[in-house]
């Protein structure tokens, strides 16, 4: 029992874990504001484009709902039903959220890329302006010894 204890440890301490954690955390509440921005401020203004229409409450009906049945004792003799519905306005609304984490997640990639390439083209930079390094003693003299050899051929 020990030794999966520590393997766990090891596992669960592991950087990639903690970022991966770290990640879904922030992409939760990434969520949150997003599903806030498309339910508070875009979908809005696109229902009144629309004729005041809420896309959460576009369905079709596909079974009417059906009221308890009752005897003359006022007994139920079958249960009431709810309506059998299709909620495609709920399916816009989501695909609408999909639409926009997607868009906000390609331009956050697409900053943080052109943030490294940057960084990657001013490091080149400054290792080509860096000047060459003074050869070692030791090269000075392995330099000279080959010259010497070459001399002799």
């Amino acid at each position: 029992m020990g030794k999966f204890i520590d393997d766990f440890k090891a596992f669960a301490l592991k950087g990639n874990v903690v970022d991966m954690a770290v990640g879904v955390i922030i992409g939760g509440a990434f969520g949150k504001i997003v599903s806030s921005l498309v339910n508070d401020v875009i979908m809005p203004p696109i229902g009144v484009l629309t004729g005041g229409v809420d896309f959460k409450d576009l369905k079709m009906v596909l079974k009417d709902a059906a009221p308890a049945v009752l005897d003359e004792a006022g007994n139920e003799v079958a249960a009431a039903t709810e309506a059998v519905t299709l909620n495609y306005g709920m399916f816009i609304q989501n695909v609408i959220d999909f639409l926009i984490i997607a868009l906000a997640i390609f331009f956050m990639i697409k900053g943080i890329t052109r943030l490294t390439e940057l960084k990657k083209k001013k490091e080149a930079a400054v290792a080509e302006a860096a000047p060459e390094p003074e050869p070692s003693h030791e090269e000075v003299l392995l330099a000279e010894i080959r010259d010497l050899l070459k001399e002799k051929k």
